[in-house]
C-alpha cells in the first residue's frame, strides 16, 4: 500500500464524525482472460445509521452540480452496494436501462491468521475467506475499530485495508481517509440516480432481465429508430452510425460479443451464462 502515509496523515477516529470516508483504489478485470486491469477510486462512507460503497466518480459529479447547479449524471459497471450498520444484508444498485435494487445476504465467514505484516504505523493481521466463488485473502488492523471494509466485505475485529483474490483478478487498497462535518447524501447520485425511484426486484429478476438484454441488446434502439420523425436525427451505436435496420443484427451481435466478455463479476458464481 504505497500511499498508506497519506492515509495515516489524514486519518483520525472520532466517533463524533457524521461521515468518515474511506477510499480505496480499485483494481479489476471485466475480462478474466485479459492481462489488463481496470482501475477506480471508491468511496466507503460509514455513516451513523448505515454503510455505502460507490465510485467516488459520483462524488465528483455531485460536487459539480452542486456548485453549478447543474443536473448531470454518472453511472458505470462498479458496484454500488448500500447496508444499515452492523448488517449483512446488502442493497445492490444495478442499471438496466432502468434503475433497479436487489437485496442480498452476504454472511462472510473469515478465517484468521496469526500472520502480520506493518504497514506504516499500523500492524495488519491477515484473514481468509471463500465467498461469491472466489479465495479472497484480507489485511485489516485491530487498531481501528472498525468491523467494515470495501464492497461486501464486513465482520472483522478492525478495519480492512486491502483484500484481494487468489486470482488477483480483484484488488481493494486502502488509500486515505476523511471526516464530513454531517451526514453525506448521496440520493442525487444513488438512491434516486437521474430523478428515478429505483424498482425493488429478486436476484432471479434481475438475471432474467440481463439475459432478454442479451438476447435483444438492441430492443429499445430499434423503437426509437423505427418511431423517429426527425429526417435530420442521428442514431449510433458503439460509435457507428445507424442509418438503416439492416445494420440491427451485425450490431446486436457486436454487443453480445462485448456483454460475454466482459462477464467476469466480483461474485463469480453469479456470473450469468449466455
Amino acid at each position: 500500500m504505497k500511499k498508506i502515509l497519506l492515509f495515516m496523515l489524514m486519518f483520525s477516529l472520532s466517533i463524533t464524525a457524521q461521515t468518515h470516508r474511506f477510499v480505496y483504489e480499485y483494481h479489476f478485470k471485466t475480462d478474466s482472460t485479459s492481462t489488463e486491469k481496470r482501475n477506480a477510486n471508491m468511496v466507503l462512507d460509514i455513516n451513523p445509521q448505515n454503510v455505502k460503497f460507490y465510485n467516488y466518480e459520483y462524488v465528483k459529479t455531485d460536487s459539480i452540480n452542486k456548485t453549478r447547479g447543474e443536473s448531470s449524471s454518472i453511472w458505470d459497471d462498479t458496484p454500488a452496494v448500500i447496508r444499515k450498520k452492523n448488517s449483512n444484508v446488502n442493497s445492490n444498485y444495478v442499471l438496466v436501462q432502468n434503475i433497479f435494487v436487489v437485496d442480498t445476504e452476504d454472511k462472510i465467514n473469515w478465517n484468521l491468521s496469526n500472520e502480520t505484516k506493518i504497514s506504516g504505523n499500523y500492524t495488519l493481521q491477515k484473514a481468509t475467506t471463500r465467498f461469491g466463488g472466489r479465495n479472497w485473502t484480507a489485511w485489516f488492523t485491530k487498531d481501528i475499530n472498525l468491523n467494515e471494509g470495501p464492497y461486501k466485505f464486513r465482520g472483522l475485529p478492525g478495519l480492512i485495508f486491502e483484500i484481494y483474490d487468489d486470482k488477483d483478478n480483484f484488488r481493494f487498497s486502502l488509500i486515505k481517509s476523511y471526516k464530513l462535518a454531517k451526514t453525506y447524501e448521496t440520493r442525487d447520485i444513488l438512491e434516486h440516480f437521474g430523478g428515478q425511484n429505483p424498482v425493488k426486484i429478486s436476484e432471479t429478476k434481475l438475471k432474467k432481465m440481463m439475459l432478454d438484454s442479451y438476447n435483444d441488446p438492441l430492443h429499445e434502439f430499434k423503437e426509437h429508430y423505427k418511431n423517429n420523425k426527425n429526417p435530420e436525427a442521428r442514431f449510433m451505436v458503439m460509435g457507428i452510425e445507424v442509418k438503416s435496420p439492416e445494420q440491427f443484427k451485425d450490431l446486436s451481435e457486436k454487443l453480445q460479443n462485448n456483454i460475454k466478455k466482459n462477464n467476469n463479476p466480483i461474485e463469480i458464481d453469479k456470473a450469468i451464462k449466455y
